[in-house]
């Protein structure tokens, strides 16, 4: 038996209905409470009647009520005000608060159901079933994960903006550059985006070369000995803006260029975010105050030309030519991971739900991703209509179905109730 298992039959409400303490007191559970994640009692304001009294304060959950002593509770100030004990059974004659033992007072096959799923070694526990459930419970869970999903993003972005002390455009161009590399080069565009910060950028907006060597220069990629006029141009500039501002560098080491494919190169990356740069300027106050996702998409409507017509990397001159402009990916991965979360992120801070509503909708409105996670859902017979689906899905299944934490899921809940019927 797992305490996580009697959190489940508690916050669920599936415990029979004649419950007594452990010393025959009537229990009539009115409110089970609210989750305590901090230090304390499991639950917060629960409401019981213990023997006809109504009492209001914390639940504390065990499997042993002698977990009360292990946990060295009754010298802890914490557990004052603890109101009911519920453990799966009772250990010791004499518990010093009231105690429900919750041993044979629920249907077992919850807790046969409960070792099936953690047992599985499918996909998921709950492959075989998903596709089952009624579409609006999938819908409404799926709102709840986006939700969880985004809270838990905003608090990367408090550490950001209370370290970039409440520089808002600053905070979304670290977030920006971190994810527009991919994932294999997330770490080395987020190291970039500190050791040159954007006010730097801003204030040679007039000058493209400045901006150019600046960023392949901080990046680490003009160490090199060249032959060709571009980057040794950027070269010599950099050079003296290093010299100026004291500018520190990359190490090269860190960008990995292995299994991607050219058009995602670090170096043409960083060649499209001095375009979208210099294009804009500060862009968070643009997405902040824009009307529509058209805005936005427009922010990143840029194209390389000329020296990277026919490159990808300095002084290696490629077979295909062509202007590179943002795939249309690109674009949406961009408003997934920085434009979206930063949105989502302002309104929360600044009380504005029209920024909040702001976000949720430009997520509706981008298409659903496809990548192997979501290929997965679909076999299971779950469809997704746009991004917001997906980023909920994506989400549940790194924190919940990779993790068991079935009894946490409202799917389960339901899977787990009808298997039981």
């Amino acid at each position: 038996m797992k305490e996580d298992f009697i959190y489940y039959l508690w916050e669920n409400r599936l415990l029979h209905l004649d419950l007594t303490t452990t010393e025959g007191d009537e229990i009539v559970i009115l409110s089970v409470g609210i989750r305590n994640l901090d230090s304390g009692a499991d639950y917060n304001n629960a409401r019981i009647k213990i023997g006809g009294t109504l009492w209001a304060g914390q639940v504390e959950i065990h499997v042993r009520s002698s977990d009360w002593y292990r946990h060295n509770h009754q010298d802890d100030n914490n557990y004052n005000n603890v109101i009911l004990h519920v453990v799966y059974e009772c250990d010791n004659k004499s518990p010093p608060i009231p105690t429900l033992e919750v041993k044979g007072k629920f249907d077992i096959g919850l807790l046969q159901n409960y070792a099936t799923f953690l047992n599985s070694r499918k996909w998921i526990p709950c492959e075989d079933f998903i596709g089952g459930v009624h579409c609006f419970a999938i819908n409404s869970w799926l709102d709840r994960m986006l939700v969880e999903h985004l809270e838990k993003e905003c608090k990367d972005l408090d550490f950001r903006l209370k370290n970039n002390h409440d520089d808002w455009e600053q905070t979304f161009y670290q977030r920006f550059m971190r994810y527009f590399g991919l994932k294999v080069n997330n770490d080395a565009f987020e190291y970039l985006s500190r050791v040159l910060p954007l006010n730097l950028l801003l204030k040679h907006l007039d000058n493209d070369i400045y901006v150019e060597a600046m960023m392949f220069g901080c990046a680490g990629f003009l160490d090199d000995d060249f032959e060709e006029p571009y980057p040794n141009l950027l070269k010599r500039e950099f050079r003296m803006l290093k010299s100026k501002f004291g500018l520190r560098t990359v190490p090269i080491s860190n960008w990995k260029f292995l299994r991607l494919r050219p058009p995602n190169f670090p170096t043409i990356r960083i060649a499209q975010i001095s375009k979208i740069i210099i294009k804009n300027g500060a862009m968070f106050s643009k997405i902040r105050d824009s009307n529509s996702i058209e805005e936005i998409i427009e922010l990143f409507d840029v194209e390389l030309d000329g020296y990277w017509n026919n490159h990808f990397q300095f002084d290696k001159i490629s077979s295909s030519v062509k202007k590179k402009n943002l795939g249309k990916t690109a674009v949406e991965l961009s408003m997934i991971n920085s434009v979206v979360p930063m949105l989502f992120y302002y309104g929360k801070y600044h009380l504005s739900e029209r920024h909040v509503e702001k976000a949720m909708s430009y997520l509706e409105q981008l298409e659903a991703e496809d990548n192997l996670i979501i290929r997965n859902f679909q076999k299971c017979g779950l469809m997704f209509q746009n991004a917001f689906q997906t980023q909920a899905a994506l989400y549940m299944y790194k924190h919940y179905c990779r993790r068991r934490r079935c009894l946490e899921c409202r799917i389960y809940c339901l899977l787990s109730r009808k298997c039981s019927e």
